[in-house]
């Protein structure tokens, strides 16, 4: 769809491996730090893969109060964290609840609650099953508690695609400021699901890396001997304003939200075409709705988790569509660091692209020792952050059930 309202990046929270606000995590980043490391969450000793990314050092108690903690789950939890981050650092005033919504993804929700839950029901009955049981484990639990603590009375729901969910509720949340619906919307996403149930899966369905060894040099996005992706868990939450309005209060802007895309492959309920076709729409759908060309992109953050097929298609969709510009693109995946955050990578993904736009710098692709030669003529900005002067760049995010979400963002003087 062609863009008639600006859509603008105000305010920005962060919650994840590399750490508790959004300047802890850029600062992670760029000294090139890994999230990863044996799980402290439960024991987990005698599963296939002992390791994940893991928000540590973080009460959610000490930061919401008991009271509400008891009524949300960890995904819950810190998407609270993080949206009060971005309301505050947009210095965001809600004169007019009904102009103002709240749209977050996430994959699986409260799926540390069910366990729990399940658990008690098989163990001592029915009634000892928690009353919050529903209203924790529900995946619009964080869109409806980010209402409630922020006073957003607009629209409000949850997407959940995987691992596009969350690049789904920030495309979803500009439409919104676009139509006219609503002015402001924070939106972003959320996953807590290193558990017991949610690390089988993952290992079940042979998606994650099996170096045990070496937690920190597991998710090699990229690279020749990539295995798999490190499980990870974290929330971002993003405060979007139309433009009008956030220069009439005179907001800081970290970039505009130009464009996106969204398609599906039609292919696979877990595996990506492997022409990278889909993603490639999706990645054009991007660029024509921004109006930009081409070779106008800077960086690309990819959705790049470090598995066999996603690297491959990823940079098979990248050539596709760049063409003679794709080498001198430089492409890195942030996940190289953080792990995969699942339904919450796209806005964790998002806001760090909007930070490498204020601050011209690209994060780097870590533990790319080796590219893969079938990955082709690509710069993954290996193992060192690089400063370059962004002005535009895209964010992807690919997801089970063949989701693909590709949003295009620029510095706010462009």
């Amino acid at each position: 769809m062609s863009v008639t309202r600006k859509v603008v990046v105000t305010g920005l929270g962060l919650v994840c491996p590399l750490g508790h606000t959004r300047e802890a995590a850029w600062d992670s980043l760029l000294a090139c730090k890994s999230g990863a490391g044996p799980i402290q969450a439960f024991d987990a000793s005698e599963y296939a893969v002992s390791f994940a990314a893991e928000v540590l050092g973080l009460d959610p108690n000490e930061v919401l109060g008991k009271k509400l903690c008891r009524q949300l789950d960890r995904f819950a939890q810190l998407a609270l964290i993080a949206s009060d981050e971005a309301v505050k650092d947009a210095d965001l005033q809600i004169d007019d609840p009904e102009r103002a919504a709240a749209i977050f993804g996430t994959g699986l929700g409260g799926l540390i609650t069910i366990e729990e839950e399940h658990s008690k029901l098989t163990d001592r009955g029915y009634r000892r099953v928690s009353p919050f049981f529903v209203p924790r484990c529900m995946p619009n639990a964080v869109s409806g508690q980010v209402a409630i603590r922020h006073n957003l009375a607009g629209p409000n729901f949850a997407t959940a695609s995987a691992c596009a969910a969350s690049g789904h509720a920030l495309a979803m949340a500009a439409m919104v400021i676009q139509a006219g619906l609503a002015d402001v919307v924070v939106s972003g996403g959320s996953e807590a699901i290193v558990s017991p149930m949610g690390l089988a899966g993952f290992i079940q369905i042979k998606a994650l890396s099996r170096r045990n060894d070496a937690p920190e040099k597991a998710s090699r996005p990229f690279e020749k001997e990539r295995d798999g992706f490190v499980l990870g868990e974290g929330a971002a939450a993003l405060v979007l304003e139309s433009e009008e309005r956030a220069r009439a209060r005179g907001a800081t802007i970290y970039a505009t939200l130009s464009g996106f895309g969204m398609t599906d492959d039609a292919h696979h309920i877990t595996a990506p075409a492997p022409s990278g076709e889909g993603a490639a729409r999706a990645i054009r759908q991007a660029l024509k709705s921004a109006g930009w060309n081409e070779d106008q992109v800077d960086y690309i953050n990819c959705h790049g988790t470090s598995t066999p097929l996603n690297d491959l298609m990823e940079t098979r969709a990248i050539r596709t569509v760049l063409g003679n510009a794709t080498a001198s693109t430089p492409i890195s995946s942030t996940k190289s660091a953080t792990g995969h955050l699942i339904g919450a990578a796209g806005a964790v993904e998002a806001a760090i692209t909007c930070l490498a736009l204020q601050n011209g710098v690209l994060p780097a692709t870590l533990n790319c020792e080796n590219l893969d030669p079938e990955c082709g003529d690509v710069d993954v900005v290996p193992n060192t952050p690089r400063e370059a002067p962004v002005q535009r760049a895209l964010s992807n995010s690919f997801g089970f059930g063949g989701h693909n979400v590709c949003l295009a963002f620029a510095r706010p003087d462009v």
